[in-house]
């Protein structure tokens, strides 16, 4: 719906937004009223190239044809049925997911941190079905971040930010650990713990990158152990990274993954994978859905995955990517540039992050800011090297601008 056919000012509308919506965002001022490909496009026709992708979501770029065509065509059929009769988009897609990734089992949600509570469920009942009463106790890395419901935000290490802060106390049951830190995971574990969870690049947390050592580490002292390894791939999953998956880069396996973003091509939808062994652990009515594997959402998600897989977004992000960092490097005050593919992170040598995001949007570029030093960004996968070249400029031109 586009604000011409509403009759009301882009004045009114952000007036409607401030009267009755609770604001937790700070805003872009404009008003989408188009998307399409790598643009987001204002009520005055005005074209942003969005290097936010509506965080990692948006990979096969804004209004996919063969997305949207594929959720017409479920319109038409079936929208919402509940998980009780079986329904086609739901199975083609559970088949296409298991066999691409090799994992035996899936169960769907609706986003990220629905994915995260549900992983976090599925070892917590594993470890006391299979080792005892107390046996549910889970280490995560310091600066990750799983999500905002309460066991997906206890799991996340950042207990001084404002995610945490107001709403404690967190789930019993959790422990943190400096990310990249080896000897002070083995350290955390205990009789009772049963998983290890981890992103294997941390987003939210700076674009903080595992590294090798590390991850191989931890998949090691988790068959050493008997623990689970719990991998959030919420936004490296589908390809970001220049793999499908970004944990293929280490050559290890987790034993549950959780993935969101862009699964859905902008559809809430959501799942974690795992074994036969693990997935017992969910039985009869353990754990639930309302929307989960909703139709509709399913048929978006398997035309997104066939675009990913079918157009090699995998090798074009690493390749693409690779030459884009290679240039930011070149930005005045870059200080280290992180990630991997299409997740970049650009950390700057004091904190000019706000004014350079601000400096971006003025110039139509979406990026985000973490921290006050390290800009993020996470383009759709089908962003070429002039789209690049256009971000570097504004980028370079913000930089410059700040005083």
């Amino acid at each position: 719906m586009k604000l011409k056919d509403v009759k009301k000012s882009p004045d009114e509308i952000r007036a409607l937004v401030k009267k009755y919506m609770v604001e937790t965002y700070e805003r872009y001022d404009f008003i989408c009223e188009r998307a399409e490909g790598m643009y987001l496009y204002d009520e005055k026709g005005n074209g942003y190239l969005d290097f936010y992708g509506g965080i990692a979501v948006n990979s096969t770029g804004s209004r996919n044809p063969k997305v949207v065509a594929a959720a017409k065509e479920q319109l038409d059929d079936v929208i919402h049925t509940f998980n009780y009769p079986y329904t086609i988009p739901q199975a083609l897609l559970a088949e296409k997911i298991c066999t691409t990734l090799g994992f035996d089992k899936i169960f769907y949600q609706n986003s990220g941190t629905e994915a995260n509570e549900a992983m976090i469920k599925m070892a917590r009942k594993y470890g006391i079905e299979n080792f005892g009463p107390d046996h549910y106790h889970i280490i995560s890395a310091k600066d990750s971040f799983h999500g905002r419901s309460f066991g997906s935000l206890s799991a996340t290490g950042q207990p001084t930010t404002a995610c945490h802060i107001g709403f404690g106390p967190m789930l019993p049951g959790f422990t943190y650990a400096e990310f990249n830190n080896l000897e002070a995971f083995k350290a955390a574990v205990t009789k009772d713990t049963v998983a290890i969870m981890l992103e294997p690049i941390q987003g939210e947390g700076g674009v903080n990158s595992a590294t090798p050592e590390f991850l191989q580490g931890i998949r090691k002292l988790c068959d050493e152990k008997n623990l689970l390894l719990l991998l959030d791939e919420i936004q490296t999953g589908w390809c970001r990274t220049g793999k499908v998956m970004a944990y293929e880069h280490y050559g290890i396996r987790p034993d549950i993954l959780s993935m969101a973003k862009a699964l859905g091509g902008g559809f809430p939808i959501s799942a974690i994978c795992t074994n036969d062994k693990v997935a017992k652990a969910f039985s009869m009515g353990s754990h639930g859905t309302t929307y989960g594997g909703n139709a509709v959402a399913c048929a978006a998600a398997l035309a997104q995955v066939n675009v990913m897989l079918d157009d090699n977004l995998a090798a074009h992000a690493a390749e693409v990517g690779a030459y884009f960092m290679e240039k930011l490097k070149t930005l005045p005050h870059v200080k280290e540039i992180r990630g991997k593919g299409l997740l970049v992170g650009v950390v700057f040598d004091g904190p000019i992050g706000l004014d350079v995001k601000h400096g971006c949007f003025d110039r139509k570029l979406l990026v985000t800011l973490i921290g006050k030093s390290t800009i993020r960004m996470v383009p759709p996968l089908i962003a070429t090297k002039a789209d690049c070249d256009k971000a570097y400029e504004i980028l370079l031109e913000s930089v410059k601008a700040v005083k």
